[in-house]
């Protein structure tokens, strides 16, 4: 995976998937095609249904911030199509926001699967930060409590996307069917990022990106 020099946005621990609000979000893009616009609507009316009004600012801010890496195509799949889908899209956008997330699924995740060890362990994991903390410094700065919840976050986010299934450890890794339509929306964009469904870069083609 080609190391991308920002530092890794680490504060997606503000929801999980959250698929079900995230069509909300999308939903009302849709209707104002403007993201601050989108955003007064659902705050006014607390579309997201939080119990305070900062949890709703958090959790909009959040999803909006995901949701606005994403194409029209993904948009309306992710405001339309089934909830499979939905959860593929709302993936897709944590994906592209937050490189973390998605080079721990390219990268940790498809290496076990090729390896025949669908496994994941607390220590698969925690060898996996140790490593990408050579050159994200800021994975080292974190405090205890963080660095419990990121963990605690993507793994739930994971088990939302299809990618991590009930077992011993911290669950078995599963690769996730497809539909045509979210094939599509991911291919038309960029194939690479089915690497975040963990597809073999055989399968993607062109360079790797592993």
């Amino acid at each position: 995976m080609h190391v991308n020099a920002a530092p890794y946005n680490l504060s997606f621990t503000a929801a999980s998937l959250r698929p079900e609000l995230a069509r909300i979000v999308a939903e009302y893009f849709l209707i104002e095609r403007d993201w601050e616009k989108a955003k007064e609507r659902i705050l006014s009316t607390n579309a997201l249904q939080c119990r305070s009004a900062s949890s709703a600012v958090r959790l909009e801010r959040e999803l909006r911030q995901r949701l606005g890496t994403l194409t029209g195509e993904q948009l309306i799949v992710l405001a339309q199509a089934t909830a499979e889908d939905r959860a593929a899209m709302a993936w897709l956008a944590t994906c592209k926001h937050t490189s973390f997330a998605f080079e721990f699924a390219a990268e940790a995740l498809r290496d076990k699967l090729a390896a025949h060890d669908p496994i994941l362990r607390p220590s698969d994991y925690e060898t996996y930060v140790e490593i990408k903390a050579v050159a994200r410094p800021e994975l080292m700065k974190l405090s205890g409590t963080t660095k419990s919840k990121i963990r605690q976050v993507l793994l739930l986010m994971l088990s939302e996307a299809g990618l991590l299934g009930e077992g011993i450890a911290l669950g078995t890794i599963q690769r996730p069917v497809l539909s045509p339509v979210v094939l599509h929306a991911v291919t038309s964009d960029d194939p690479r990022w089915l690497a975040g469904f963990l597809v073999p870069d055989r399968e993607i083609g062109g360079p790797s990106f592993s």
